[in-house]
C-alpha cells in the first residue's frame, strides 16, 4: 500500500452536506526511520464508491496530534462506524527544511489553520452579475 490506512475513533453520521471533522486513531508525529515525514491525506478509493468524500489534506512533519479527516456527503444520511478505514496518510519526506529557518515556537497540536491565516476567495452570485 502506497499510504498508512486511517481508522475512525468514533461512530459518525453525517446528516446534511456539510464538512465534518473525523477524528483518526493516528496521532502525530509521522516517523519513517526515525526522520519525520509531513503526509498528504486522501480518501481511499472505496469511500468514493459509498458516496462520501474526503476532503484532501496536509500534515506536516511537526504536527504533534490526533489526525483528524474532513469528510463530507451529497447524499445524507451516511453513517460510519467506529474503526472504518476512509481515507489515507501518504509520506512526503520534508525538502523544505534546507530552505528557511525553522520557526522557535512549538507547533503542538492546534492543526487546522495554525500555521496562519485562511484565505477565501468568493464569486458573485449569478443573480448579483452585471447585464
Amino acid at each position: 500500500s502506497l499510504g498508512l490506512d486511517l481508522e475512525t475513533a468514533v461512530e459518525v453520521t453525517l446528516i446534511d452536506q456539510r464538512p465534518l471533522k473525523i477524528p483518526t486513531t493516528f496521532e502525530g508525529p509521522l516517523l519513517i526511520n526515525r526522520r519525520l515525514q509531513g503526509a498528504l491525506l486522501f480518501g481511499r478509493f472505496s469511500s468514493g464508491l459509498k458516496e462520501l468524500f474526503v476532503l484532501p489534506g496536509v500534515t506536516d512533519a511537526d504536527y504533534n496530534g490526533i489526525v483528524q479527516i474532513v469528510a463530507q456527503t451529497g447524499f445524507p444520511p451516511i453513517h460510519i462506524p467506529k474503526g472504518s478505514k476512509i481515507a489515507q496518510l501518504v509520506p512526503v519526506p520534508v525538502l523544505t527544511a534546507d530552505l528557511q529557518t525553522a520557526s522557535e515556537r512549538e507547533r503542538g497540536s492546534q492543526g487546522f489553520g495554525s500555521t496562519g491565516g485562511l484565505v477565501l476567495l468568493t464569486l458573485p452570485t449569478m443573480s448579483s452579475r452585471a447585464k
